[in-house]
């Protein structure tokens, strides 16, 4: 059932994820996880799984270093690491949480190595003893979803371990660029890490029942054709693309899938408050003895549900893959998307650059009966400047040239993930402009925009929507005067909302220019104070991160010192807002391009070939969405990332 050239896999890259669906790409073969542990919102045990035979490594591993006595050899019980991870969360506080290093970090704790890399993995101390090795276990996977705090624990060296404690110890603050002898070094040597992020990830889809397909477009087929179109078009009903969700083909009586069914067959189940029975099943097939195998939980639920055929036997002449658990049967096709993703953020000023980065993959969905191998030419390389790019085991990928790449790969069942990447926006940035925001009074800021959409882009780009949202979550609004040059305005209690092109009336083939002048009223920030015995986390961090010198005696105003004395009192915003702490402020971009990638990607269904040869319909589509596409207020202050030149 596994691939022995899937067992053999040893990757280094990063965690791969798509809409909730975690793939075996990365897997490496030297990934064992000696324990799991899921706790909730009250920092309690719910969920745990141990794993002997990798433990049973970890011992062995430490006699033969002559290191039993020197390290916490044995696992700890539920109770005593849900006191260890209290223990840690007192000790290392909010802002120390995060991996940086403060006046009161203390030697032996995550914030001690400062590295921001301890966010995510931590170490933890076992029963609440001195900062000793005998005490210390590392590295924790450390992923929050939803409700619950996700902990795993891979298999290292005790070597490693080791080497982590001392760096937990060093009196220098972090390392200098290029040494070896820093954390993102030692986890280089560490597969098993990125394989635990994989796991986290997809347990912690599993419980809040996030476990979807990767989305596949597909182009409406027009009903009557030509002159119907065309009327059907200009009266403003476009024929639409459509998400497609796969079925799963089995001889099984028990499962049958509805072609073109929108619905995920994997069922959810994050409306339970914990899903244990799932969960088990999960790790059972998914990593029976700690080495993980299949994390696709996709496959695993169908495998549950369906078991296998006789009739679902491959050729005698070929393996079937861990990949595709089942053999296709019905009409054959294939469905090529490229999505990409664009981050930008714009300042508007001379001293820092605007950074614009685009995130990519190709969403593949390959209904062809057997074992066939795909191959096509992939095109636009050169014009997308790839900086990373990975693949799916599946697939085999040759250099033909500069700008072409041959890929060949024997297609998983439904939807997949064929490859990823990170490319710059060939075109440029789909909206670019400036935001500017000045508080005239304490109750009242003037803002302007101005904006060019589309500047460069042509048929068939198409702008479906485009939308700019000022966040004000420490403010309430009480008035909004403006009129923007296109488009409608609506506001919140917290937010304004300009909406540039609405849905169903895309932008095509042309750019424009916007501008929004405005004034925004607000409550009397007096009477916004919070006053709690209770301290959030934010709150904490304002007190250990402040650097705000004292007010200024003299009565002069200026904007300096009002946005000084606003702050001070204002209330703290939640942790989905970080950036509108203090001075910091922003509008947010949100937009949906389609018709073709900004990044040049691109699959010609002309040249997809299929061996065994089958007639099946090739299709292909693109749609681009925006991510973090920020407009920082060039009158203010904001962060930015300095670079080596």
């Amino acid at each position: 059932m596994i691939n022995s050239a899937f067992q053999s896999e040893k990757v280094k890259g990063e965690t791969v994820r798509n809409g909730g669906m975690i793939e075996v790409a990365a897997m490496p073969s030297g990934c064992s996880i000696r324990a799991i542990w899921i706790l909730n919102n009250l920092d309690g045990v719910v969920f745990s799984r141990r794993f002997p035979v990798v433990e049973k490594r970890w011992r062995a591993a430490c006699k033969t270093l002559n290191e039993s006595d020197q390290l916490f050899s044995s696992l700890p019980s539920d109770s005593d690491l849900a006191l260890a991870f209290v223990h840690r969360k007192n000790r290392e506080g909010s802002a120390r949480g995060f991996g940086i290093r403060k006046t009161n970090s203390s030697l032996g704790s995550d914030s001690w190595v400062d590295d921001p890399i301890t966010r995510h993995i931590i170490a933890l101390y076992i029963n609440n003893e001195d900062d000793d090795n005998k005490n210390l276990l590392w590295p924790f996977i450390f992923h929050i979803k939803g409700l619950y705090s996700i902990l795993i624990l891979p298999l290292v060296e005790p070597a490693h371990l080791l080497s982590y404690a001392r760096l937990c110890k060093r009196p220098d603050c972090g390392t200098a660029l290029g040494l070896d002898d820093g954390l993102s070094s030692l986890l280089l040597d560490l597969p098993s890490v990125t394989g635990a992020f994989m796991i986290a990830h997809a347990i912690g889809d599993i419980i809040t029942g996030d476990t979807v397909e990767p989305e596949v477009i597909v182009s409406a087929a027009p009903s009557v054709g030509g002159l119907f179109d065309s009327l059907t078009g200009s009266i403003g009903i476009p024929s639409r693309a459509k998400p497609v969700a796969p079925p799963v083909a089995s001889s099984s009586p028990l499962s049958t899938a509805i072609p073109g069914s929108v619905t995920a067959d994997a069922p959810k189940i994050g409306s339970k408050p914990l899903d244990k029975d799932a969960l088990r099943t999960f790790f059972s097939s998914s990593m029976p003895f700690g080495t993980p195998l299949d994390l696709n939980y996709s496959n695993i639920f169908n495998i549950k549900v369906n078991g296998f055929s006789a009739s679902d036997l491959p050729p005698a002449d070929q393996k079937q893959p861990a990949w595709k658990p089942y053999l296709f049967k019905g009409k054959q096709r294939m469905l090529f998307t490229v999505h990409e993703t664009v981050h930008a953020a714009l300042y508007d000023r001379d001293e820092i650059p605007d950074t614009i980065s685009v995130s990519g993959q190709i969403n593949c969905r390959a209904d062809l009966e057997g074992l066939p191998d795909v191959s096509f030419p992939l095109a636009g390389l050169n014009m997308a400047k790839l900086e990373v790019s990975s693949y799916h085991p599946c697939a085999q990928v040759s250099d033909q040239g500069v700008d072409k790449q041959g890929v060949m790969f024997s297609p998983p069942l439904g939807n997949f993930v064929l490859m990823r990447y990170q490319a710059t926006c060939a075109i440029g940035p789909p909206i670019k402009g400036f935001y500017q925001l000045s508080m005239v009074s304490e109750d009242k800021g003037a803002f302007l925009f101005k904006l060019h959409l589309m500047e460069g882009y042509k048929s068939p780009l198409t702008m479906e929507f485009c939308n700019v949202t000022m966040p004000f979550p420490r403010r309430r609004i009480v008035s909004l005067d403006g009129t923007p040059s296109v488009g409608t305005v609506s506001t919140s209690e917290r937010s304004v909302e300009w909406k540039i092109v609405i849905s169903g009336r895309g932008l095509t083939g042309k750019s424009i220019e916007v501008t929004f002048p405005g004034t925004v009223k607000f409550a009397p920030w007096q009477n916004q104070r919070v006053l709690s015995s209770s301290r959030s986390a934010f709150e904490i961090i304002a007190d250990e991160d402040s650097d705000n010198e004292a007010e200024n005696a003299s009565n002069m105003v200026n904007e300096e010192h009002l946005m000084e004395k606003m702050n001070k009192d204002l209330p703290p915003v939640d942790l989905e807002e970080p950036f509108c702490w203090q001075a910091y402020n922003y509008a947010k971009v949100s937009f949906k391009i389609v018709g073709s990638s900004v990044s040049g990607m691109a699959v010609d269904p002309k040249s997809v070939s299929i061996y065994p040869a089958v007639k099946a319909p090739v299709e292909f589509s693109s749609q681009v969405t925006s991510g973090d596409y920020i407009l920082w207020n060039t009158l203010g202050k904001c962060p930015h990332v300095a670079t080596i030149l």
